[in-house]
């Protein structure tokens, strides 16, 4: 079976390269989409609740990186240590590093045809997803789970980096004392602002993270500790439900009541249920039935009160995790490049829309021209 879908993939790489080199080319006739790498991680406004979208290709994400190491790392001087930089600012003949984007301008790269051909990405990648099963097509399922890996390593190479900056005494953990909450959190004027009044980055947060209770952090503790949306760990989701009730609970009385329940945590439930709802634009009152509705089946106990034990069967859907915006993607994907409407992608299919799986990267100046024409270059 496996030698027989590597031979079907040959052949259909064949046929589709013997087409395409054979159609009039349509160049001279139409504007070039130039890419362009996303904008740099926002390192000073990090949101919990903010998530940044995972590059399709592995290779584009690694452009990203590296790009965004520099600049974490210029970020992480400058605010940490501005002195060795004023030192280095006074040594006599001093000149500055050079960037990386000096030996090789990343997006000149992703627009050179002869370095990043879009095709021949699509062709290498494409039986790297389809995997579950290997039928020649890509369904959801598979897109989801390319996606999902994509963001894991994305999500573990920043957390890695955030270790190097927090392990003090270079042991591989973290103890309390050694981390630093980010500047958002020391800058903080707005007591509205997410996080500023609540446990997140503080002493409770930190024990959560600790599954095994030693006192530090590993790795996957923290990483579990920057992304608690994402863990297993029972005592941090648990702290995520008790943080639920202290952002939303404005009588103070240690509980969630229906009307703080309305006006908070279930307009997020039915986002997360309804990602299509925004076309339509419901009252309170319509949507203050179902509400009390998913209010009584929480309410275990019947008092009328949510308490932090039973907010967690919701939990997931108040921070939503990593897999749901994989498969964000995936639906979006395939919504748009799913030419036969069969639920699923051919490797056609990909060829014929890569502006769908490129998007992420493509010129912000560029988007009033998208309609005037549908090539990659």
């Amino acid at each position: 079976m496996g030698k027989l879908s590597i031979l079907i993939y040959i052949v259909l790489a064949l046929l589709f390269l013997l087409l395409i080199s054979h159609s009039p080319s349509k160049s001279s006739s139409r504007h070039h989409r130039r890419l362009k790498l996303r904008s740099s991680f926002n390192f000073s406004d990090h949101n919990p609740r903010h998530h940044e979208p995972v590059p399709f290709d592995p290779l584009v994400a690694d452009i990203e990186r590296r790009r965004e190491d520099k600049q974490w790392e210029k970020h992480y001087i400058e605010s940490s240590h501005p002195d060795i930089l004023k030192d280095i600012d006074a040594a006599p003949g001093h000149e500055p590093q050079p960037e990386w984007e000096d030996f090789m301008d990343a997006e000149d790269y992703l627009n050179d045809e002869e370095k990043f051909n879009v095709t021949s990405r699509l062709l290498l990648l494409f039986p790297k997803i389809d995997v579950d099963p290997v039928d020649g097509h890509v369904s959801e399922h598979e897109l989801t789970e390319w996606n999902m890996d994509q963001a894991k390593r994305e999500v573990m190479h920043r957390t890695q980096r955030e270790v190097e900056v927090h392990d003090k005494n270079h042991d591989g953990l973290i103890s309390f004392s050694e981390y630093e909450p980010p500047s958002w959190v020391h800058n903080s004027v707005d007591q509205n602002t997410f996080g500023y009044d609540m446990g997140w980055w503080r002493e409770e947060h930190f024990n959560a993270s600790d599954a095994d209770g030693d006192g530090l952090l590993n790795i996957t503790e923290f990483n579990d500790f920057l992304h608690p949306a994402d863990s297993k760990n029972p005592k941090l989701l648990q702290w995520l439900c008790m943080e639920e009730v202290r952002e939303r609970d404005s009588d103070k009385d240690g509980k969630v009541n229906f009307k703080e329940f309305f006006h908070g945590l279930f307009d997020l439930v039915r986002n997360y249920d309804e990602e299509s709802h925004n076309s339509s634009h419901p009252t309170d009152d319509s949507l203050e039935a179902p509400a009390k509705v998913l209010f009584s089946q929480l309410d275990k106990d019947g008092d009328g009160y949510l308490s932090d034990v039973e907010l967690l069967p919701v939990i997931g859907k108040l921070h939503p995790s990593e897999r749901y915006y994989a498969k964000q993607q995936a639906d979006y994907i395939i919504s748009q490049a799913d030419t036969d409407k069969d639920g699923r992608l051919s490797l056609t299919e990909m060829i014929e829309n890569p502006f769908v799986f490129y998007s992420a990267i493509f010129s912000d100046e560029d988007d009033e021209d998208y309609d005037f024409h549908d090539e990659f270059r």
